[in-house]
């Protein structure tokens, strides 16, 4: 008996289109001999197929099974008609192809078939630097305007030659509607530059790169979303003097290794880990050093000073694999800039911006219309737990439904509005939501020069206009003196929503999670300003989106020259000191810091002059890191708890004695019995790495305690880990077990950072939240919305 023949129409939403997903349909359709079409439309691909049921099952399967590495399916809707008699199946030409509905994918690292053809010397693409298809390439980089069409990107002054022409229009080609489709003949070239931008004269300049980086030289080179800085990994006075020229003296560097090989070489990689290395997204992935790496990398403490921990990518771009060709292995590939400014992308700027940096620049001609950094991210407990996202991960959405669905009953104007969220001061990222869409932009940086808040507000309209949502609310930190917040102050004729900021770290815990609360929230970080006008940074929380209740904090301790008491972690010890009587100052620590200086800051604590209070967890690390000799002078953010991390012994068991009263109506955790027991060892000699581990168990078995309490008081058993230091991963580990043994459910970061990147998400989810129900919107709209 004949099988029956039936119709399907599917439509298909997500990162459908510029994917080669019509293509693939195609294929698929042919290996299985259905009829009838497939096209790009307003919502992203429709296909109409109709064939033999066992065939159309099997084709609805391998639709979700075998999809294009660049896409991601986030609906896929059937509906069975009868059959036509459609006679061959074909590619329509696209619907509505400028519909903004589609989401615009991530730029992918090259792929096996293209690399492959880039080693081929009988290929005519044999060596060409910008090799690509629809499985791999630039996308959201080179992305000015949708639809995401050739002429739409920074490619498209290249016109296509004959042979690209006819791989571009061929349906069953990888290569078919390929927007940044190119080759030796009709595409960009790559040049090369001295240290004063004068062209190098060369047949081959990436060998010649590869040279120079071999003798010794460092190099600007350009990859997807800026420039890099480059030298090889294995000189240590090529590392050197790129950290003396970057001014970078202790912040670690970001290597790139030639082969999965080289990195099980120096590196101890679990299965996670290598998934992430090995991924299309190729992020730059924190992994363990080997102890016998430092005999095989001379030059690893120069790498990463203060840790054991080394950032290592594979590479991305055909460039970079050209350039391993010739016969390195490791390579730094840190972010091409000069500390504190946003990583050069632009080709006119970058001998200027690099000037007395880069010895030569390897220069590409296809143009970055939007400068992305690396992402950088780990592995914890098997899951993936991202410091910063960025290239291969933006533009992919992240959905809100669960801040919708919190928002269900107390629902007072349906639909969603376009929200823009601008994000902290630091590590700075901002959001648009769009629909039930969160976008979380690349990485911005800090914001302390103007270059870095344009590049924020140039970013932000980019998205307006890709996305076609122009924001009718915006969401920011409530810090007065933040850049992105003063921004926001000036905007016209739109909601203003500011945000807390410990309260934004925990909704975007939640919202990543699509946790609708209520929820226990943990905010341990170095800076936030406070409702109460301190700064805060050690918070227990009770609620969810619409609110939460400040339920206990770390006692307030004198921050002694605001900014300064943060770059000088021996202030903070100093200040904690003072706070209880009863402790005294080391002998040694009282002989590492200058007595005038000490004289100042204890007058300046004493008298409360520029002493702003605050409950920062991180600021009692950094006193920690100080008391014990770890580190009195930070070179850049973190660094104190880094290293103190580093030198903790994790077997420790120890946890020295705090307190818990309440104060105000809320729980207040007085750290002077720690700070007592904790000198009182370091004058008996007790080790620093036995010190460093207990305090990271007395943190955790604090953090248990107190959400024991929280859930005795309010019944909530989910707890929300947020903030900047929750990036220690040794106190994750401690506090995450000291939870789950405790029955809690706990809820950790892995799509956006828990530090301050991930702010702009928390505060997008809470201006949904706000719009949605119209709660709190009077009190917290510095303009009305009109009714």
């Amino acid at each position: 008996m004949l099988s029956e023949v039936i119709r399907v129409v599917v439509q298909v939403k997500g990162i459908v289109q510029g994917v080669g997903f019509r293509p693939f349909v195609y294929r698929l359709a042919h290996q299985h001999d259905l009829k009838g079409w497939v096209t790009n439309d307003a919502s992203g691909v429709k296909v109409k197929a109709e064939g033999c049921r066992p065939d159309i099952d099997a084709f609805l399967v391998s639709l979700r099974t075998s999809a294009p590495p660049l896409s991601y399916i986030e609906e896929l809707t059937v509906e069975e008609h009868s059959p036509i008699g459609y006679a061959e199946f074909r590619i329509k030409e696209s619907v509505g192809a400028a519909s903004h509905e589609v989401n615009l994918p991530p730029d992918i690292c090259v792929c096996e078939d293209c690399l492959a053809e880039l080693k081929d010397p009988g290929n005519r693409r044999f060596r060409y630097p910008y090799i690509n298809c629809t499985n791999c390439g630039p996308r959201f980089t080179i992305t000015v305007q949708v639809p995401y069409d050739r002429k739409h990107t920074t490619i498209r002054d290249f016109e296509l030659c004959e042979d690209c022409a006819k791989e571009y229009h061929d349906p069953p080609d990888r290569r078919f509607h390929a927007q940044p489709v190119s080759c030796p003949k009709c595409g960009p070239k790559v040049y090369m530059l001295d240290a004063s931008g004068k062209r190098v004269e060369t047949a081959d300049p990436i060998s010649c790169a590869a040279e120079r980086l071999k003798s010794g030289a460092i190099l600007a080179v350009k990859g997807l979303g800026g420039y890099h800085l480059a030298c090889d990994a294995t000189k240590e006075a090529a590392v050197r003097e790129l950290r003396a020229r970057k001014r970078r003296d202790g912040k670690p560097f970001a290597v790139m290794a030639d082969s999965l090989e080289t990195v099980l070489r120096i590196c101890a990689v679990t299965e996670k880990e290598r998934e992430l290395l090995t991924s299309p997204r190729r992020p730059i992935v924190l992994l363990p050093l080997k102890q016998e790496a430092r005999k095989l990398l001379p030059s690893a403490d120069f790498l990463s000073p203060d840790n054991n921990m080394l950032g290592v990518m594979l590479p991305y771009t055909p460039l970079q694999h050209l350039l391993f060709q010739d016969g390195m292995e490791l390579m730094v590939m840190t972010s091409g800039n000069r500390s504190g400014e946003p990583i050069v992308y632009r080709d006119e700027e970058a001998v200027p911006a690099l000037q007395g940096i880069a010895d030569y620049y390897l220069v590409g001609e296809l143009p970055i219309h939007m400068r992305t950094d690396d992402t950088v991210t780990s592995v914890f407990w098997e899951r993936e737990y991202i410091i910063r996202r960025s290239r291969g991960y933006v533009p992919f959405p992240i959905d809100l439904s669960a801040v919708v669905q919190s928002a269900e009953e107390k629902l007072h104007k349906s639909g969603n509005p376009s929200i823009l969220a601008l994000g902290g001061e630091l590590k700075n990222t901002f959001c648009l939501v769009k629909d039930r869409k969160a976008f979380v932009s690349h990485h911005i940086g800090d914001l302390d020069n103007l270059e870095t808040l344009d590049s924020l507000i140039g970013g932000a309209q980019h998205f307006q206009r890709i996305f076609a949502a122009e924001a009718g609310v915006v969401a920011f930190d409530m810090h007065p003196g933040y850049r992105s917040s003063q921004y926001a102050s000036e905007q016209k004729n739109i909601v203003k929503i500011p945000v807390q900021h410990h309260h934004a770290h925990i909704a975007s815990c939640m919202a990543e999670n699509g946790v609708s609360g209520p929820v226990i929230g943990v905010a341990f970080d170095g800076t936030g300003l406070g409702e109460d006008g301190h700064i805060w940074g050690g918070e227990f929380f009770a609620g969810d989106y619409g609110g939460f209740e400040r339920m206990a904090r770390f006692g307030y301790v004198p921050l002694p020259g605001g900014d300064a008491g943060v770059k000088e972690p021996w202030r903070m010890a100093l200040s904690y000191v003072l706070n209880d009587d009863a402790a005294e100052l080391p002998a040694e620590w009282l002989n590492t810091i200058e007595p005038y200086k000490r004289d100042i800051v204890t007058r300046q604590i004493l008298q409360r002059i520029n002493t702003p209070l605050t409950s920062s967890v991180g600021r009692l690390f950094d006193a920690v890191s100080s008391l014990t000799g770890v580190c009195h002078y930070a070179e850049y953010e973190g660094q104190a708890a880094i290293r103190l991390e580093s030198a903790a012994d994790p077997e420790t068991s120890r946890i020295y004695p705090y307190e818990v009263k309440t104060v105000q109506g809320m729980l207040e955790i007085g750290t002077a019995p720690l700070i007592r027991e904790l000198v009182r060892e370091i004058r008996d000699g007790v080790s620093v790495s036995g010190i460093s581990g207990a305090f990271h168990r007395t943190l955790a078995a604090i953090v248990g305690d107190i959400c024991g309490r929280i859930r005795s008081e309010r019944g909530l058993n989910e707890v929300a880990l947020s903030g900047g230091v929750f990036q220690n991963r040794l106190l994750l580990a401690f506090t995450v077990d000291e939870l789950e043994r405790s029955g809690f459910r706990v809820w950790l970061h892995s799509k956006v950072p828990a530090n301050d990147g991930g702010l702009s998400l928390g505060q997008a989810a809470i201006a949904l939240g706000k719009y949605l129900t119209r709660e709190g919107m009077r009190e917290a709209c510095v303009w009305q919305y009109p009714e």
